[in-house]
C-alpha cells in the first residue's frame, strides 16, 4: 500500500469519528477563543480539529503577537498566513479563510513528512519497515499531526533535517533544521543527531571544519531569531519560557526532576476525585512512562547490543534515541505530563522500536491499543476536552 492510501485512510478515518463524535459525547469547549470558528464556515468536524491551540495559532494569524502569546514560536502561524492568501473569501469580517490554509499546511507537510519518513527508516534499518508508520498514525495522540497545531509542519521539518543528513546534503538538513526550531523549541536538539553524525573521524577529516560546524549549529539559527525579536519586542529572550504558567497546565518555570513529577501524579491517583481530568491524568502517566522505557530500551540497544551495524548507522540510530529522550523528558521539567501524550509523537526512536518487534502478536496487541485509544482520545478533543 502506497504511503499517500496509507495517509488517505488515517485522514478519513479521523474525519469520521470527527463526525459521528457529537452524537456520542456532549460538547464540553472550555478554550479562549472558539468562537471564532464558525467566520471561517466549515463544518465542525473540520474546524474542531483548531480545538484549543488551534484556535490561538488562528489568533496569531489574525492579530500577531499580543500580551503572552509569544510562548508560541512564530514558523507556523506566519506560514498559514502566507498560504491563507490563496483562499480569500467573500465573509466580511474575514478576507481569507485562515483556518482552511491551517488544515491544509498541517495535513500537506505531514504527508511529505511521511514520504521521507518511510525513507528515512529504509536508510536507518536497511529496508521498508510499513509496521513503524502504521504505529505513528494509529498512536492515541496522532491526529493532532492533522490540526491546527505545530506536530504536522515540526515533523517534516524534523525529519527532513535527518533525512538529508543522512543523504550527506547538508545544506538541506542545515535549513530544514533552522526552520525546525522557528516552529518548536525541541528542534534545537537536533544538533545531537548532527553531532552524532559527525562522530566518525574520517568523515570529519574528509569536510569541511567550517561546513561541518554551521552544520552541528545550524538548529540553533530558527531558534536564535526568534529570541532576538523577543529580546527587541518584549526585553526578555526566553520570555517564550516565562510567560508558561499563564496558560495553566500546572507548569512552573522552575526545573522539577521527573521523581517529583512522579510523585505529583501519584498523589493524583490516590487522593483526587474519579473524574475526567482523572482519566485525562492516567492516560499521561501511561503514555509517558511507556514511551520513556521503549526510548531508553532502545538507546541500551543501539549503544551497548547492535554492534553489529554499521557504524554510521550505529552513530545516527544513537543520535536520534538521544533526541526522543530529551523530546519526552524536557516537557515534564516544568513538573508536569501535561501534554506529554502530544509531545510523545516526536520521540522517532519509540516507533521505530516498535515496528522492529520480532513477535506479530505483541506487536497486533500494541496497535489494538493505539487505535482503542485514538479513537477515545480524538472523540472528547473534538468535543472541547482537554487531552494533550
Amino acid at each position: 500500500m502506497s504511503i499517500f492510501l496509507i495517509f488517505l485512510a488515517w485522514r478519513l478515518f479521523d474525519f469520521f469519528i470527527a463526525f459521528l463524535t457529537p452524537r456520542f459525547i456532549p460538547y464540553l469547549g472550555f478554550f479562549p477563543y472558539g468562537e471564532i470558528f464558525k467566520e471561517y464556515g466549515l463544518p465542525s468536524f473540520i474546524s474542531s480539529f483548531a480545538n484549543f491551540d488551534g484556535a490561538q495559532y488562528l489568533t496569531l494569524v489574525r492579530e500577531g503577537y499580543n500580551t503572552y502569546t509569544q510562548a508560541y514560536f512564530p514558523l507556523y502561524f506566519l506560514l498559514v498566513k502566507a498560504v491563507a492568501l490563496l483562499f480569500p473569501t467573500p465573509n466580511a469580517v474575514r478576507a481569507h479563510n485562515d483556518m482552511l490554509s491551517a488544515v491544509l499546511v498541517s495535513n500537506v507537510f505531514f504527508f511529505f513528512g511521511l514520504l521521507l519518513f518511510k525513507k528515512y527508516i529504509a536508510m536507518l534499518i536497511g529496508g521498508a519497515n510499513k509496521w513503524t508508520i502504521f504505529f505513528l498514525l494509529l498512536f492515541p495522540t496522532s491526529f493532532f499531526f492533522g490540526a491546527v497545531y505545530t506536530e504536522g509542519l515540526f515533523f517534516f521539518l524534523c525529519i527532513g533535517s535527518l533525512y538529508f543528513l543522512k543523504k550527506k546534503n547538508y545544506w538541506l538538513a542545515a535549513l530544514f533544521a533552522a526552520l525546525s526550531s522557528a516552529t518548536r523549541l525541541m528542534g534545537i536538539f537536533l544538533f545531537i543527531p548532527f553531532l552524532f553524525h559527525f562522530v566518525d573521524l574520517k568523515l570529519i577529516k574528509n569536510f569541511k571544519l567550517k561546513i561541518k560546524n554551521l552544520v552541528i549549529l545550524s538548529p540553533f539559527i530558527g531558534f536564535g531569531i526568534y529570541c532576538l525579536y523577543l529580546w527587541k519586542t518584549v526585553g526578555d529572550p526566553f520570555f517564550f519560557f516565562h510567560v508558561q504558567p499563564v496558560f495553566g497546565a500546572n507548569r512552573s518555570t522552575n526545573l522539577i526532576l521527573l521523581p517529583q513529577v512522579y510523585f505529583r501524579y501519584l498523589k493524583i491517583f490516590f487522593t483526587a476525585n474519579w473524574n475526567f481530568q482523572y482519566f485525562v491524568s492516567l492516560v499521561e502517566f501511561f503514555i509517558f512512562s511507556f514511551v520513556f522505557f521503549i526510548v531508553i530500551l532502545n538507546l541500551f540497544q543501539d549503544l551497548f547490543k547492535n554492534k553489529k551495524m554499521p557504524k554510521q548507522v550505529r552513530h545516527d540510530r544513537v543520535g536520534l534515541g538521544l533526541f526522543s529522550l530529551i523530546n519526552i523528558l524536557l516537557p515534564t521539567l516544568t513538573g508536569t505530563f501535561s501534554s506529554i501524550p502530544r509531545y510523545s509523537l516526536m520521540s522517532i526512536s519509540f516507533f521505530l522500536f516498535l515496528g522492529e518487534l520480532n513477535n506479530k502478536y505483541l506487536k497486533v496487541f500494541i496497535a489494538l491499543l493505539f487505535f482503542i485509544l485514538h479513537v477515545v482520545l480524538l472523540g472528547f478533543f473534538i468535543q472541547g476536552y482537554f487531552v494533550g
